[in-house]
């Protein structure tokens, strides 16, 4: 399982021209569901995600948490964080789950971020979403269970 999180000052996500999701403050979420991934690992990543102190306090120190901040998440499905292009130029994805489970552990670890109080924003699984974001730092982290 992978989360691609970045601090972002506002971002907005369409499906055909048509406004599906939009945040302020708070994190756009890259998240990849690779083949026999859990809940156990989707747990793991929530709790991480909710517990993070990445946002600056009034010193300029990362001491904050997304919820010390009043951030919310927008939280996209992305199969192709499990992209192979180490053999030719064209990629594989054979490491990622199918569509099926991996949006059951999406919706899972959506519902889990939910749980430790934060305001989560879908993308539309299996679409092809237009994200606009506005990244602050720029800060990205990658987690990796």
């Amino acid at each position: 399982m992978k989360a691609v999180i970045q601090v972002v000052k506002n971002a907005n996500l369409t499906v055909d021209d048509r406004l599906v999701s939009s945040i302020n403050k708070g994190y756009v979420i890259y998240f990849g569901v690779g083949v026999g991934d859990t809940e156990a690992q989707a747990d793991f990543i929530a709790k991480k995600i909710s517990a993070l102190r990445i946002f600056e306090d009034e010193n300029g120190k990362t001491n904050l948490s997304i919820k010390d901040v009043g951030g919310e998440i927008l939280f996209v499905s992305q199969f192709t964080l499990y992209a192979n292009a180490s053999h030719g130029n064209r990629p594989d994805f054979l490491s990622a789950e199918k569509p099926e489970r991996a949006n059951n552990l999406y919706l899972y670890t959506a519902k889990k971020l939910e749980e430790y109080g934060l305001t989560v924003k879908l993308g539309e699984f299996g679409e092809h979403m237009v994200i606009n974001q506005v990244n602050d730092g720029p800060f990205t982290l990658i987690l990796e269970k």
